[in-house]
Formats: structure tokens, sequence, C-alpha cells
């Protein structure tokens, strides 16, 4: 339990506001585990604020696809950068990183702890550590696009296969802005391949509070069918008429969002691309996929502190 012990130890010997993290692959119980921890910490005197790390929970509306915690399960504990975004907007890890620090910064100026809870890694990363980006040109990145339109993404995959092998075969050939993007970053002298430093740098140090960071794991069978019925949820629960509500807000267009995992195959479903046993089977590929590339990533962190689903931190 999160009472007593350590949590009180903790609480005596610093003064200043922690920042907590809650990782890992998608449908762990990450969302559960920081409101109980809010409450945890509470009842020992530390109040406490959670911040979204899911890239697709910024977006207004897009909800049943990305398990978002609704008003009323929130429990009363303030959450930040949920529904900050229309769908027809684009969320990049930078303008993620400003926000999310500048929310984490109110919060301990209010004096309470930061839970940042979410499994997007690259926007947890950008909060928790000296994370740098790689280069962006404008200029170069609208030439791809036209370039991409005209010749097909696969030409770009050519040209990047020529330029960072290692970074084709790495990158998601069947989205062509990450193609796009990472074309732009080989093509500037950059590392496209974004991974965390050998030795990262925490943001908020212990002298500042300190972060504690906490990965929830399950074991791989029980997690995979968690996420097949995770997602045969999603369509059961109103997914399409989700989706169908989001059109005329710009979730077609939208760069980011309509490509996220299971709003991209309803889409295709509604345009007729998909029936829905194929739209709900490649959605549980996908997410399983995804799951995998969670894990592989929070399992670099050092000091995380790794508990069972349902389990409390020490």
């Amino acid at each position: 339990m999160i009472t007593g012990g350590r949590l009180d130890a903790d609480r005596a010997r610093r003064t200043s506001p922690a920042l907590w993290a809650v990782v890992g692959a998608t449908g762990t119980g990450k969302s559960e585990l920081s409101l109980t921890l809010a409450e945890r910490l509470a009842e020992n005197g530390r109040a406490a604020e959670i911040v979204n790390a899911d890239a697709m929970q910024v977006y207004r509306g897009m909800d049943i696809g990305t398990a978002k915690v609704s008003q009323s399960e929130r429990r009363g504990i303030a959450h930040h950068l949920l529904d900050v975004l229309e769908p027809g907007e684009e969320a990049t890890v930078a303008w993620y990183q400003a926000e999310a620090r500048a929310a984490v910064a109110e919060i301990h100026a209010r004096g309470a702890d930061a839970i940042l809870v979410g499994g997007s890694g690259l926007y947890v990363s950008s909060v928790l550590f000296d994370f740098q980006f790689p280069p962006r040109d404008a200029a170069l990145r609208a030439e791809l696009e036209e370039a991409a339109v005209r010749d097909g993404a696969g030409a770009l995959l050519e040209r990047l296969r020529a330029i960072d092998p290692a970074t084709a075969a790495a990158v998601d050939a069947r989205n062509p802005r990450r193609v796009v993007r990472a074309l732009e970053v080989a093509l500037l002298g950059g590392d496209a391949q974004v991974t965390l430093p050998a030795e990262p740098r925490l943001w908020h140090d212990a002298a500042a509070g300190g972060t504690r960071i906490l990965g929830v794991q399950v074991e791989r069978a029980e997690l995979v069918e968690r996420l097949d019925r995770r997602v045969e949820q999603m369509w059961s629960s109103g997914l399409l008429d989700e989706v169908r509500a989001l059109i005329p807000r710009g979730i077609a267009e939208g760069r980011t969002a309509s490509q996220a995992i299971g709003y991209a195959q309803a889409l295709a479903q509604l345009d007729g691309r998909l029936t829905q046993a194929d739209a709900i089977a490649e959605t549980q590929l996908l997410t399983r996929r995804y799951a995998r590339r969670q894990v592989s990533w929070f399992k670099r962190y050092p000091n995380a502190e790794w508990l069972r689903a349902g389990e409390l931190p020490a």
C-alpha cells in the first residue's frame, strides 16, 4: 500500500512538490493507478493533480477509442491536457513538452505534486528528461509532403533507405507522415530515431522535489486478451458514432488524429474500405504491436519501479 512506510518518509524528508510518472503499455491500468495514487497522497497530506501524457487524449471528442477518463470518473482530482485540441489540429511532441512542463510548474506552484500519466513514449520522455528534438525545416517538410502525394510514400522511403537504412527499416512505412518526417530529419543531418540518451538527465531533479517513475506491467498473454476485448468494446460502445460526429470537426483531415489506432480503421469502415470485422481485426493487431513498442520504450527508463496492474508502490 502507499500509505505509511516510504511515502511517509518521503513526505517528512521533502518540502518541495514532486513529479510522479505513471507509464506502461496501453490497457495496463495506468489511469486507475494515477487516480488511486493521487487519493493516497492526499490522505498523507500532499495534494496532487494529474497531467495527461496520451497523445490522442488531448483531442476533444476522442473519448471511446482512447479510453479517456470521463469527468465523472476523475474523483474530483484536477486533470490537465485533456480535450485541449480539435481533431483537425496537429499535436507535436515539441508543443506538448512546453504545455506539459508549464502545467507541472503551475501545479507545483500551488504546492501540489504532479502526476504525469500516459503511454505515449515521446510525450512522457519530453517532460521527464532533458530531451532534445530532431531538426525541423518547414519548407523542406512542405516539399516532401508534396512529393509524397505526387510519387507516393514508397518513393520517399527509398530515398530514406539510401541515406539512413536503419531508420528506413524502423519507420512505419504505412504512415506517410512518419516517412516524411524521418526523411526530413535525415536530409537535415539529424537523428530520426529519437531515443533516450545513454544517461538521461531528469528535468525535475531531487533538489526540486524529485521524480519518481512508476511502470505498470501485465503478463503478455493477459495483456493481449485485455487489448482484444477492449477493441471489441470500443465498437460496441459506439466508436463509429463518435467518429461520425468528429468528421465535421476535421478528424479525417487531421494530420495526427486521423492516424490514431482505431480511429483510422473506423474512418475506413465508414468509407467502405474495410468491413467492421476487418476494422476490428486490424485495430487489434495494431494495438498489440503498439503495446510491444511501449513496453520496449519504457523498459529503458532508469530507476523505474515496475508494478503489476492493480498494485501500489511501497
